[in-house]
């Protein structure tokens, strides 16, 4: 935690994976944002001793620990609620952030009056592309998604849609509904629309919160350079 204000609150909601969020939280402490920052834990009462390792290792970070598991939605809106931060940067414990990437994101948000939220793109270790870009489902989608029509034919607008594997990932664009692995949201977006809906625990609050962000107007925007 900084001495200001900070103006970038980095949200990471865990269960029992205290070595990914371990290389996390060093990835986050090796590549700061240019930013003031801050990065809040929320810890759903973790077996693994994550919420011990996060004290001993990482004394500036924030740390949220809750007695069960409340789920991902609840736990991002506990984070959401203590950060302070006008940028709210949602990130999974098992990411680890490039040198660039936070102020890359940061800086397209104050850039563009209409983006509601922000994602960067997704590499699995190895260097592969992540399609962590999705439109917003539909039975047809769906339908094709489950048949592994996507994989068959990737190219395909219809049979590829849900995923976009259809798009080569290379171009900044806006997009319906990134994955929430790593989501900057600006706060007066974040406020218009409330907080993540806590009926939906784990699964499609994300597609939730998306939409919603539509709805209100807001731009979703899928940044590669990030």
């Amino acid at each position: 935690m900084t001495a200001t204000a900070p103006t970038l609150s980095i949200i990471i909601v865990n269960w029992n994976t205290r070595d990914y969020l371990r290389a996390c939280l060093r990835g986050l402490r090796a590549h700061p944002a240019a930013v003031a920052s801050e990065v809040i834990v929320v810890d759903n009462a973790s077996a693994d001793g994550s919420a011990t390792m996060v004290e001993r290792e990482f004394p500036a970070v924030t740390l949220l620990s809750n007695d069960t598991n409340t789920g991902y939605a609840r736990g991002n809106n506990q984070g959401l609620a203590r950060a302070q931060g006008a940028c709210l940067l949602l990130l999974n414990p098992d990411t680890e952030v490039r040198a660039g990437a936070l102020d890359t994101l940061v800086q397209f948000l104050d850039r563009h009056s209409d983006a509601g939220a922000v994602a960067p793109r997704l590499e699995y270790p190895d260097g592969r592309l992540q399609y962590s870009c999705r439109t917003f489902p539909s039975p047809g989608r769906l339908w094709a998604q489950g048949l592994g029509l996507a994989r068959f034919f990737p190219r395909s607008r219809v049979f590829g849609g849900y995923q976009m594997t259809w798009w080569d990932h290379a171009t900044a664009r806006p997009v319906e509904q990134p994955m929430a692995s790593a989501l900057l949201i600006r706060r007066a977006a974040f406020e218009a629309i409330g907080p993540f809906d806590e009926s939906l625990p784990i699964y499609f609050n994300d597609v939730d919160f998306c939409w919603r962000l539509h709805e209100a107007g807001w731009r979703i925007y899928y940044v590669p350079e990030a």
